[in-house]
């Protein structure tokens, strides 16, 4: 692939997943945050972006989307007037732990791990963060049994750790809350690797690239069609 131009590359990212982003970002490289809130409602998400990259079609050769597939919100999305590039992973746990096949091994260590980074704390946006209203909401002992039932499927809380930042609050919020909810607490490894790749290059079999005029499609996500760059 071509060297890549910062100048004329734009970065549109989830809040949680620009925490990751940000310390990496090439001098001169803009860049758009999205709120994470926005996953509760994939068909939102998707309508955000699609107008997001068509208000700057045109002044850009490339957007960069700090996305996966996000419950499929990604598909149908069109390049209109630039290129858009985004990593093939179902959600943004495989680009914290820099690939699939990072998040599959842990996968297979504890399928029921719910995971946690800085953004994530920090956004708030956790079954966790809700407790209290809960609580006020419903009270003490039918809030208990609600999350009891919601993290039923869960044995681990991980926290990741992409090395991108100073860890202990992160690591004293995470340690409270998974003895709060009964579970166990793990610190597991992170990798920036799927983000430099995103920034820097090179595109290849872990990215989904469409040219101007395409549409992101399912089965490109399913590995069936290659577009790398």
């Amino acid at each position: 692939m071509q060297p890549i131009d910062h100048s004329r590359t734009l970065v549109m990212a989830c809040a949680t997943v620009i925490e990751e982003m940000l310390p990496l970002l090439p001098k001169g490289m803009p860049h758009q945050v999205f709120d994470f809130g926005l996953h509760v409602n994939p068909d939102k998400l998707h309508k955000t972006l699609q107008e997001a990259i068509d208000d700057v079609g045109g002044q850009y050769d490339t957007i960069l989307l700090g996305y996966g597939l996000c419950a499929q919100a990604i598909v149908g999305i069109k390049a209109n007037g630039c290129r858009l590039v985004v990593p093939r992973v179902d959600d943004c746990i495989a680009i914290f732990l820099g690939s699939c096949k990072a998040y599959s091994t842990q996968r297979h260590i504890e399928p029921g791990t719910y995971y946690l980074t800085k953004g994530w704390i920090e956004v708030g946006d956790t079954p966790f963060s809700d407790y209290e209203r809960a609580v006020e909401r419903y009270g003490k002992e039918r809030a208990e049994r609600i999350y009891k039932m919601m993290m039923g499927n869960y044995k681990r809380l991980a926290l990741i750790n992409t090395g991108q930042y100073e860890m202990d609050s992160y690591r004293e919020y995470t340690r409270l809350t998974a003895e709060q909810f009964g579970l166990r607490y793990e610190e597991i490894a992170g990798s920036d690797t799927l983000i430099k790749k995103m920034l820097f290059g090179p595109w290849d079999d872990e990215f989904v690239v469409i040219e101007p005029g395409e549409t992101f499609s399912l089965r490109q996500f399913l590995n069936q069609d290659k577009g790398a760059v």
